[in-house]
């Protein structure tokens, strides 16, 4: 289904009100005391042969009313249905019956709907707040009806507001694709209790998140139920993986209402660039240091950038605040008052307000009147300065403005290029995890989890793994002989971590050491573990790093985004010293990069007194290894690297224990789709030959420098306006993208490596219809690189199932339109615009088999 339908139904021109079932009829009254703008039909005869009406935007009807006219065709040509009653057991044969009659489903038992714009109240809420900006999305009809009541109570703009119920058809992640695209909705609020189809929300959620703030409360998962086999799937709880998922898609997590409004209240009306650095002006010396001293606890960024200025009149508060918007060095101002002599309150709010209109930045101000009336909330509202009514709801809102700040940095970021772009050897790597799979194994053991780390260029302290004391003891005997002590520990497969059953000893510097401790260690292990299976021992010499820093790296897999990264502080009490972040694969060096600057112990990886800093792109290297471990073998459940030693000299895994997941059915592939490294070809155009791959973020220089050897003309053609110069932002949209909606094939030449020529094909959200964009360097049009190009995003089009293809061509662009109509593209003249050329090809289906 399509973005249209969906706003048809969200912003219905004509709404229809079916039956006379309790909860239709309240939100009938509502919609009438609303003052609806569109056409409203309360049809309560719903008995057999009625006429009902057909062609609306929103019907909305009971459970059993929808469910016994859906399969009668009687809402034909109607875009959307509410059903504000029923229960978890209508849902799917309401979701089935609305599918097959093409009709989108809000609910069961949903609040409602409202879109205030069009005066429309479809929920049974008596207040409805003003239009505004602010969208609202909940699947929790309490939680809702609380923000909704809040939002009309502060004179809080809406755009509009979705309650989705039990979730039948229209989830979260079509809300936000609605939103995104919805001109009036400045910021989006997400009230959520789980995500469902975890693909799906990430993609929409990050393609919003990148046009406007996204805030989501969600509550506390349940604890994780069970024993753990690592570390990893200790940490990795059901929070810890939203909460990765959510940074992800660059979207602010809050932990409750009053966080969920002051953030609200800050990033509905004011934008910052780099929000880090605030300035406090205030009538009142004791105010101003509660200010600070909040904005002190929170440590970082954001911070004071300076003494607060002590104003008394308006007169004082227009000219200081004018001096703070001013300075170069200040990113924000947060104007307090206190309802005392002289200055007038209503007069010095006006004064901010003026400051802020005169200013010549953007800068965001924020606003605290102690005991403030109506008149100067409004006032501060219509200036677009944010009013809190205290302090801490300033320095909160504040905070979060910093916070959407490094988010979007993290989102927009072009990681660096120094890994070898070597092939990872996939088909040894699942060689090994098939084999311990045909043996019933669950767990790999110590040489394979070597080889297997070796494969993907983990380094590792590899283990020598032996069956008996006298074995272990000629093991050790070389190292000892070399003046070094070794490390001893238990193998078996039914023991999860060693050290809890005494199965770890360190630093033995003899053979009768090694012997004696693994007498110890299979006694012990026969005391606590009569069952458990004993295979032998391991043996590795001590790696005395004496600056090294002890860290931990893995993955665990969550139900619901599949595979999540940890890395932290490592050691035996790794989830409870809980210094740890986790992250969502793929990852790339600056995703990886990101996800070590989130740690505390990332602070002593840089160098101290005598200690130099450790290697973090070494680091960060083993965690890009990891995600791509994840993203490949979806046999492995949990991984622990533990300790890691990390130092300036690089960082080795000392110890590491791979979990398997025998049953196919709980595999789960990462929720953001991992580089489609298969969709790599070779292309031949006479003497010329060129590399064609999809695009990565590192590509962001070469495109750039691609775009310098495109003339202006060609350009003006490609963009429909002359374009002097491309921002970051800019080339990080064409370099960034989610693979599950868009893809943009490079190719380069072979001889330079310089890029050639990119093509890009954008999706819709319902994956049905997408829009392509090419461009070529000047100097290597007319040998067939275009064709080539469309030819195979084309075929990626196919693959993906996509049934259109499309754009637009300026009618002067004959070549361009030559190339369309010869790879079957129809060309009809845009409705809109005579100068304008549509271009349109219907996708055939893939081949049976392909």
């Amino acid at each position: 289904m399509t973005l249209a339908q969906l706003k048809r139904m969200l912003a219905p021109q004509s709404v229809a009100v079916l039956g006379t079932a309790d909860a239709c009829a309240r939100i009938g009254s509502s919609i009438e005391a609303g003052g609806f703008r569109g056409r409203l039909s309360r049809i309560a005869d719903m008995a057999e042969g009625a006429a009902l009406p057909q062609g609306y935007d929103l019907v909305i009807a009971g459970a059993a009313d929808a469910t016994h006219l859906l399969p009668k065709g009687a809402l034909d040509g109607s875009a959307g249905l509410l059903v504000p009653d029923g229960s978890a057991s209508a849902t799917v044969e309401l979701r089935s019956a609305a599918g097959a009659a093409g009709i989108r489903l809000i609910g069961p038992d949903a609040l409602g709907l409202m879109a205030p714009r069009l005066g429309l109240n479809a929920t049974p809420i008596s207040a409805m707040p003003p239009a505004g900006s602010l969208a609202l999305v909940a699947q929790s009809n309490s939680i809702a009806a609380g923000i909704i009541a809040w939002a009309a109570r502060r004179g809080i703009g809406l755009s509009g507001a979705v309650t989705l119920g039990e979730g039948a058809d229209v989830d979260v992640a079509d809300c936000l694709d609605h939103f995104a695209n919805d001109g009036a909705t400045r910021t989006i609020l997400l009230a959520i209790d789980e995500v469902t189809q975890a693909g799906r929300f990430l993609s929409s959620a990050r393609a919003a998140a990148r046009l406007k703030p996204v805030l989501v409360l969600k509550p506390p998962g349940r604890p994780p139920g069970g024993p753990a086999l690592t570390h990893a799937a200790l940490i990795v709880t059901s929070d810890a993986a939203h909460d990765a998922a959510f940074h992800r898609a660059g979207l602010l997590r809050v932990s409750d209402l009053d966080e969920l409004f002051a953030a609200a209240e800050t990033l509905g009306r004011a934008r910052a660039a780099d929000a880090g650095r605030l300035a406090i002006v205030s009538n009142g010396d004791g105010l101003a240091a509660l200010a600070a001293g909040q904005l002190r606890q929170l440590g970082g960024s954001p911070r004071l950038e300076r003494e607060p200025l002590r104003v008394r009149s308006a007169a004082d508060y227009r000219s200081a605040t004018a001096e703070l918007l001013a300075d170069p060095e200040i990113d924000a101002v947060l104007a307090l008052n206190a309802p005392i002599p002289p200055g007038d309150p209503l007069d010095c709010a006006r004064a901010v307000v003026d400051a802020r209109q005169d200013a010549a930045s953007r800068k965001p101000v924020l606003a605290v009147w102690l005991g403030g009336s109506d008149e100067v909330t409004a006032l501060f509202a219509a200036g677009g300065i944010p009013s809190f009514w205290t302090e801490a709801e300033a320095v909160t809102g504040f905070q979060h403005l910093t916070r959407h700040a490094r988010l979007q940095r993290e989102l927009m970021a072009t990681p660096p290029s120094n890994l070898q772009d070597r092939p990872t050897d996939l088909a040894a790597a699942r060689g090994i995890v098939g084999r311990a799979l045909a043996d019933d194994r669950h767990w790999l053991n110590p040489d394979e989890v070597s080889d297997l780390l070796a494969i993907f260029d983990i380094p590792m302290l590899r283990p020598l793994v032996v069956p008996d004391e006298a074995s272990a003891a000629a093991a050790a005997r070389p190292f000892i002989a070399a003046g070094r002590t070794v490390a001893l520990k238990i193998v078996s497969p039914d023991v999860a971590h060693k050290s809890d059953v005494g199965g770890v000893a360190l630093d033995l510097g003899s053979e009768d050491a090694v012997v004696q401790a693994a007498r110890r260690m299979a006694a012990r292990l026969k005391e606590l573990r009569p069952e458990a299976q004993l295979d032998g021992f391991s043996i590795q010499p001590m790696a005395h790093r004496a600056k090294a820093r002890e860290l931990i790296a893995g993955f665990a897999t969550d139900p619901c985004f599949g595979p999540v990264i940890i890395f932290g502080r490592g050691g035996t009490a790794a989830e409870l010293i809980a210094d740890t972040h986790a992250a969502l694969p793929p990852l790339d060096l600056a995703s990886a990069e990101g996800l070590i600057s989130r740690t505390r112990v990332s602070r002593i990886l840089a160098a101290y007194r005598d200690v130099p800093a450790a290697d973090r792109g070494a680091i960060a290297a083993v965690l890009v290894a990891l995600a791509e471990m994840a993203s490949s073998l979806p046999e492995i459940r949990e991984i622990d690297l533990n300790p890691i030693l990390a130092d300036a000299s690089g960082a080795v895994a000392v110890d590491a224990r791979i979990v398997l997941e025998p049953n196919p059915a709980l595999r789960r592939r990462p929720a953001i789709r991992p580089y489609p490294a298969s969709w790599t070809r070779r292309l031949s155009l006479g003497q010329r030959h060129f590399a064609v791959r999809p695009i990565k973020p590192e590509d962001e220089g070469a495109i750039a420098d691609m775009l310098k050897r495109v003339t202006p003309e060609d350009l003006r053609l490609r963009f429909f306006a002359p374009v002097k110069s491309f921002s970051h932002n800019f080339l990080a949209r064409l370099t960034q993208l989610d693979y599950a909606r868009e893809m943009a094939f490079i190719a380069s030449e072979d001889n330079s490596g310089a890029a050639a020529g990119v093509v890009r094909l954008h999706a819709d959200p319902g994956h049905v219809e997408a829009e392509y964009a090419i461009l070529l360097r000047s100097d290597l049009k007319g040998i067939g690189l275009g064709r080539a190009l469309m030819l195979l995003i084309i075929e990626w089009g196919r693959a993906e199932g996509l049934s259109l293809i499309q754009s637009q061509v300026l009618a002067e662009n004959g070549p361009m339109l030559e190339l369309c109509r010869s790879l079957g593209f129809s060309v009809s003249v845009d409705p809109e615009d005579s100068a304008i050329r549509r271009v349109t090809l219907v996708v055939p289906p893939p081949s049976p088999g392909a």
